[in-house]
């Protein structure tokens, strides 16, 4: 199966750069698969899809401002650091993506503001680097402090105090993404609520988001297709509410790996542990019952799941009409809802 088969063509004004006044206003595209075909909707309407014995499966990660601008230390050119995942304990040492990565070499010495500095140690499989991050206090109050909300640079601005907020959850928990878990940003405490009035009980997993989502594939043969690692625990509570529910609405891609990986290493049960899985045509899905979801960029892992989920031409049909029908696109737009 070939890369090119998950195509499509997107108009740039299709892309939603700003996020809606209002979390819960988007649009929503119900794909009902055992009839083949879709309808328009709103994501408030999302209730109206569940009833008792139905459970909402939540990526509760935060995402935390991973981009970081600065200097080589005795040089004036500007650089850029983009932290992927910790990888020690005490957070010091990190995989990042470096920019312009020809000049960061091993050894190089990086100052990012306000008294935070990065050494380079090494080089990683895919060009990214190992880098020490060093200052004088609290890490995370210091990314906080001088680090940039890591916007997908498809939106080609600068991020805003605004999107501090806006770029996350309204459930978000503990902090390690370097992107959003895009599904989960029409949600508010409102529609949650309706949710959980509809009969629907939540459960909240961690997944944190980094280059195994949001990488571009690096092959044109799917099957060939590689993942990088990425964290994820289920809570003891978590996985109770999910073993006694009768189906699993996952939120987003990242709440399907998730619960997928678990399937295939002993069942929904509490665990902590990394998932590489890549989820594509012919995949035998264990648990997930429904999903909601973004649209996704072409030749992506993203979509690749999606159609593994809803059928290739039938997902791609419905993108199709969700273009000419003028649907915002990617991580700040509208949304679709798979069912059966």
């Amino acid at each position: 199966m070939q890369l090119s088969d998950f195509d499509y063509h997107l108009p740039p004004e299709r892309i939603a750069v700003r996020p809606l006044p209002d979390r819960a206003a988007s649009r929503m595209l119900i794909i009902h698969r055992k009839e083949q075909r879709w309808e328009d909707r709103v994501f408030r309407d999302l209730p109206l899809f569940l009833g008792p014995g139905d459970c909402l499966v939540l990526n509760d990660t935060r995402v935390f401002p991973a981009r970081l601008l600065g200097h080589r230390k005795g040089f004036t050119g500007k650089v850029e650091v983009f932290l992927v995942r910790p990888l020690e304990k005490d957070s010091s040492t990190w995989l990042a993506l470096v920019r312009p990565g020809r000049k960061m070499r091993t050894g190089e010495r990086l100052e990012l503001g306000e008294g935070l500095e990065a050494v380079i140690l090494g080089r990683n499989e895919f060009g990214e680097r190992i880098v020490r991050l060093q200052c004088g206090g609290d890490l995370y109050a210091k990314l906080d402090q001088v680090g940039h909300v890591p916007l997908p640079p498809y939106l080609h601005r600068d991020d805003t105090p605004e999107d501090r907020e806006r770029y996350q959850t309204v459930y978000a928990g503990e902090r390690g993404s370097v992107a959003a878990p895009t599904a989960g940003l029409h949600f508010t405490p409102q529609v949650l609520e309706a949710c959980r009035a509809a009969g629907a009980s939540l459960a909240k997993v961690t997944l944190h988001v980094g280059l195994g989502t949001f990488q571009p594939i690096h092959t044109t043969v799917i099957e060939d297709v590689k993942l990088h690692s990425e964290w994820f625990s289920i809570s003891p509570e978590a996985a109770e509410i999910m073993r006694a529910a009768k189906r699993l609405c996952a939120v987003g891609t990242t709440a399907v790996r998730t619960i997928e990986t678990a399937m295939r290493r002993g069942g929904l049960r509490a665990m902590e542990a990394d998932t590489d899985l890549f989820i594509s045509p012919g995949f035998n899905f264990q648990a997930t019952g429904a999903m909601l979801t973004n649209f996704h960029l072409p030749q992506s892992s993203l979509l690749v799941l999606v159609c593994a989920l809803a059928g290739r031409e039938l997902v791609l049909s419905a993108y199709r009409h969700a273009v000419e029908n003028e649907y915002r696109f990617y991580s700040y737009g509208d949304c679709m809802l798979i069912v059966d």
